[in-house]
């Protein structure tokens, strides 16, 4: 199979056990990356840059460290770590999350079955602790008409599955600023300027999710932020006036909700 490069980015709030738990799941796979490129946005924890000098000291020519002076955010950070990558073919991985044991050997099949292919995602599994449990999906379209047609509304990917094409991503412009929606926004620059598209109808990852997750996507200042980086999407022409508007309209609704609602509709509807 197509040598292939791991992209993350680990900043100071991540939690060293964590951190580790998905390394672990990496190093696990069924077909290894040749390169693991880590992006250190700003400084980290004693105890990060342990489990992170421990990992590299055991298999230094697997890992490749890109070390930012500050905290510049993930959007920023993914830019900057991309450039660093040597392979065409780059998985994306959270630092909090957990890949299944064949994953990439999934994925990179998909990619030797059609050459055309550009990205590639799946659905996710959301657990709190540990992945015993599960307390919501999160599935997406999977064929390449239903992804571009269910952008508009929202992600057709989750960012956390994704694996790519880096001459496909720079094409695109790469990742851009955008407030919550720097992945949006790259998919859909990367729909304009001709991707192909496909998800997995499975499970490949266990995303982490904290109790407080449904809770920081509610408030005004939230709402603010989406209706900024939404603005920048209706700006690039993908979406027309309606679908904009009425994304607005439902994201407004959903934040001005109780926590407990909000919580509520997203575990029984949106993340079912």
């Amino acid at each position: 199979m197509e040598k292939f490069s791991v992209l993350m980015s680990l900043y100071i709030k991540e939690k060293a056990a964590y951190f580790e738990e998905c390394i672990k799941s990496i190093l696990n796979q069924t077909v290894l990356p040749d390169e693991i490129v880590i992006v250190k946005d700003g400084p980290l924890t004693p105890e990060l840059e342990a489990v992170l000098t421990s990992y590299v000291e055991a298999d230094e020519g697997r890992y490749k460290i890109v070390p930012l002076e500050v905290n510049v955010g993930l959007g920023a950070a993914l830019a900057e770590g991309i450039l660093h990558c040597s392979n065409d073919i780059v998985a994306r991985m959270d630092t909090d999350d957990i890949a299944v044991p064949d994953r990439f050997e999934i994925q990179l099949q998909k990619f030797e079955d059609n050459h055309e292919l550009d990205i590639c995602g799946s659905h996710v599994l959301e657990f709190e602790g540990n992945i015993q449990n599960v307390v919501a999906q999160r599935k997406v379209p999977l064929d390449d008409k239903s992804i571009k047609k269910y952008q508009k509304k929202r992600d057709a990917f989750n960012h956390m599955t994704v694996m790519f094409k880096k001459s496909a991503v720079l094409r695109a412009g790469n990742y851009r600023a955008c407030p919550l929606m720097e992945d949006s926004l790259l998919w859909v620059n990367m729909f304009l300027s001709g991707t192909t598209a496909e998800n997995v109808d499975g499970f490949l990852v266990y995303a982490r999710i904290g109790k407080d997750m449904f809770e920081r996507r509610g408030g005004l200042s939230y709402y603010k932020k989406y209706l900024a980086g939404r603005k920048q999407i209706y700006k690039t022409g993908y979406i027309n006036f309606f679908e904009y508007h009425m994304s607005l309209f439902v994201q407004f609704i959903v934040c001005i909700m109780p926590n407990k609602l909000r919580g509520m509709i997203f575990k029984k509807f949106l993340h079912r």
